[in-house]
């Protein structure tokens, strides 16, 4: 039996998206592009998730993976080689990459669209701004408009330390390898280089770091081939979820297990409607709910729990 595809659901200006191609290029993967809208309404997108808004989603059959650290977790597992945790600190570069998603790339987000102002499209701003300075977001980004000078003062203590990483004549982050931490990394560097209009001169300070952009760049993103939201919609119906049911953790502090309903969104609020579903398996990593729909069939919608709530119903 031949592996389902791999689908990501996802539109190119997106960092994050980015973060998913640059770790298919790590592991030479082939893959087909779902493009989504930048904003809401995605219908077609939250039809397989249960509401799920962000971007992007992964999709390989009837398991549908939601936030990227969901996605290299899974990448990882169905395809080992090569390893995105090729040196024996992989406890520690998680630990790391859940910064790197987090503080660092907030810290981008407020100089991308701080620097923009009053040129960000009115929708996009609001969709952006809610999901990103909460409820008083036109506050929020008149705030890191004015504080840019700041922003862009702690980013470059960031790109001084990389760039001191990489001293050594290492070729990526982590040694001679490429791993998830290069990705991780590259998608903050490469959202700041192309949509701040300072960005590019705001980098060329580091000179190590603009060769390691280099060569992650050249690492490609894997063999992409294009697919309509209706065909991978179809995809999840006639297919059936691979997880296997009744994980469960013993030591689990919200004694989450299989069977129960709950519903799961993001740790901070940015307005987004929370998935409901009846958890299949529960570890300290992930959760998994098995949804259904008449569109979709059963399915199963995977959740990292770092940066996540789990709510029981």
């Amino acid at each position: 039996m031949t592996d389902p595809d791999i689908i990501l659901h996802n539109y190119p200006q997106s960092p994050v998206a980015e973060k998913a191609r640059v770790a298919f290029g790590i592991k030479g993967l082939a893959w087909r592009s779902v493009e989504i809208p930048r904003i809401p309404p995605k219908p077609m997108l939250t039809v397989l998730t249960g509401g799920y808004r962000r971007t992007p989603v992964m999709q390989i059959g009837a398991d549908i993976y939601c936030d990227s650290q969901c996605i290299l977790h899974a990448l990882e597992r169905r395809h080992p080689s090569p390893s995105f945790y090729p040196t024996p600190e992989s406890g520690l570069l998680r630990c790391l990459g859940r910064w790197t998603d987090g503080a660092l790339f907030d810290l981008s987000v407020r100089i991308v669209l701080g620097s923009a102002g009053d040129a960000l499209p009115p929708e996009f701003a609001e969709d952006r701004g809610r999901l990103y300075f909460g409820p008083d977001w036109a506050r929020g980004l008149k705030e890191a408009n004015s504080a840019l000078p700041h922003l862009a003062a702690q980013m470059r203590v960031v790109l001084h330390w990389l760039d001191d990483q990489l001293a050594d004549g290492r070729r990526f982050i982590s040694g001679d390898a490429p791993a998830a931490i290069d990705a991780q990394f590259y998608h903050a560097v490469w959202f700041i280089r192309g949509r701040w209009d300072r960005g590019p001169a705001f980098l060329s300070e580091f000179a190590r770091l603009e060769r390691w952009e280099a060569d992650i760049a050249a690492l490609g993103h894997g063999t992409m081939t294009p697919m309509s939201a209706g065909e991978a919609i179809a995809v999840a119906r006639a297919a059936e979820p691979t997880t296997t049911p009744g994980i469960t953790d013993p030591l689990d502090p919200q004694g989450l297990a299989p069977g129960m309903a709950v519903t799961v969104s993001p740790d901070l609020d940015g307005g987004e409607q929370p998935v409901q579903g009846v958890i299949v398996s529960a570890t300290a990593d992930t959760v998994t709910l098995r949804r259904s729909d008449p569109e979709t069939g059963t399915i199963h919608v995977h959740f990292p729990r770092a940066g996540y709530r789990v709510d029981i119903a």
